[in-house]
């Protein structure tokens, strides 16, 4: 019987057969235009409904004619206010969610689906746009431009494309 011939030596060159990680694009689905409006409402709801209490109480604690009224009012509000960022901190961090993006489905997620990591979120998510947004003049155009790219094919914002990051469904 003949012998099959030997095996050829190892291939230094040959790619290595380690299992590679591969995140699939195909099984997330991108929110919606509208739902991430809707979530953007909510986040700035639950902010400004704090000025709302605010306004709807003040003269509760202006009546005693007491700086110590105001001062507690002042305390309460801020502590609102640490709560509702607490949250949204807290929320970011563990599953790429704001309040709002809690309530309506929604998640921030890495291009290739990966977890966001909270830094992103913050330092070229958020910073970025913020500052820019906040220049005179130039600033209006640069936020009107971030919001109005939400209409691209991606539904990808100026900041989702700063940062490399898309928002998906829940």
């Amino acid at each position: 019987m003949p012998q099959p011939p030997p095996l050829p030596p190892a291939n230094p060159y040959a790619a290595p057969l380690a299992p590679v990680e591969t995140h699939d694009i195909e099984k997330v689905s991108l929110a919606g235009r509208g739902t991430r409006l809707g979530a953007a409402i909510l986040d700035n709801l639950f902010l400004s409904g704090l000025a709302i209490v605010a306004a709807i109480f003040l003269p509760m604690f202006e009546k005693n004619g007491s700086e110590v009224g105001l001062v507690v009012f002042s305390v309460l509000l801020v502590a609102g206010f640490l709560v509702v960022t607490g949250f949204n901190i807290y929320y970011l961090h563990r599953d790429g969610q704001t309040l709002g993006k809690k309530a309506v489905g929604i998640r921030v997620l890495r291009s290739d689906t990966r977890h966001c990591e909270l830094w992103r979120i913050f330092v070229l998510r958020f910073l970025p746009v913020t500052l820019l947004g906040a220049i005179p003049a130039v600033g209006f155009v640069i936020s009107l431009v971030d919001a109005l790219m939400i209409f691209g094919q991606e539904r990808r914002c100026l900041h989702d494309l700063i940062a490399d990051t898309i928002v998906v469904d829940v």
